[in-house]
């Protein structure tokens, strides 16, 4: 559990290290666990009985310590009673309630702040990415990344149901804010399916400050600030229906957000975490092999 000591958004900076920010996450975590994998989710219940089942089914089936956290963000449907009665019969599966509706990027942040594993990963709820496509990341990872993004763009050709022309091109279009303002070239900031070392969570995540839809570019922003190495690898992608993003309106917040990162990078603002108090989340019943 994470208790913010003033509420996230605009925090107080604590230390100019964090070193006890940091210290306080790895006492946190459970060396039972290898991978994290947090799904952000609001308004989900239509389709994450579906997703829990299949992730809950891969992870068994690839023999991982790996926990599944579900962050529900204010939904008003059923999500967090599908996230309960799956997690009566799964101990690595658990449930985190937002205090309202925040933000995909506030949920992300909690999720991981809250994570025990040694390799976070969070992905959209919708599985736009199939969690099959985990290890190309991992092996990333592994390989000597300290994050690894999914793309949509590299390969082109893996995108098995695309969005509408209007949309890839309104899309492709806001791609180039992130390039133009934050220099970050990367060919998609926005694929909703990201891997962090445990090490570079705990840098990026304690700083972050974007809660809606422009988070992504900001954590890249921060991953290059702070020297993490980045890595960038095509994935497997598939629209899905029901989408809440709206391309105009939510596109211009996002460019406003990132304007945002600018000037707190130029105050400064970034060079310490945020004012955040850990408490020691409960260790999880070991998973089984």
């Amino acid at each position: 559990m994470v208790a913010f000591t003033k509420t996230p958004g605009f925090p107080t900076p604590a230390r100019k290290t964090g070193e006890g920010t940091v210290a306080a996450c790895q006492a946190a975590s459970s060396s039972a666990i290898r991978y994290s994998i947090v799904l952000p989710a609001f308004n989900e219940g239509a389709r994450l009985g579906t997703t829990l089942q299949r992730v809950l089914s891969y992870v068994a089936s690839q023999g991982w310590n790996a926990e599944i956290i579900v962050v529900n963000d204010g939904s008003r449907d059923n999500t967090a009673e599908i996230t309960r009665n799956y997690a009566e019969g799964h101990a690595n599966l658990r449930l985190l309630e937002n205090p309202g509706n925040r933000g995909k990027g506030y949920s992300v942040r909690n999720g991981m702040l809250n994570a025990t594993g040694d390799v976070l990963l969070f992905s959209d709820a919708d599985l736009s990415s199939p969690i099959e496509e985990a290890p190309k990341l991992l092996a990333a990872i592994e390989r000597g990344a300290d994050v690894a993004i999914g793309s949509r763009w590299l390969q082109s050709k893996l995108q098995t149901r695309r969005q509408s022309l209007c949309r890839q091109l309104l899309g492709r279009t806001f791609n180039l804010v992130p390039r133009l303002l934050l220099g970050l070239r990367y060919k998609d900031t926005q694929c909703g399916f990201k891997v962090f070392t445990r090490r570079s969570a705990l840098a990026i995540f304690p700083r972050q400050r974007i809660e809606r839809w422009g988070f992504d570019p900001e954590l890249l922003f921060l991953a290059r600030k702070f020297g993490h190495r980045v890595v960038e690898i095509p994935v497997a992608w598939s629209h899905s229906d029901g989408t809440r993003i709206n391309v105009l309106r939510d596109g211009l917040r996002m460019v406003w957000e990132m304007v945002r990162v600018r000037l707190y990078s130029w105050a400064g603002q970034y060079d310490v975490p945020a004012e955040i108090s850990f408490v020691k989340p409960p260790i999880p019943k070991e998973v089984p092999q």
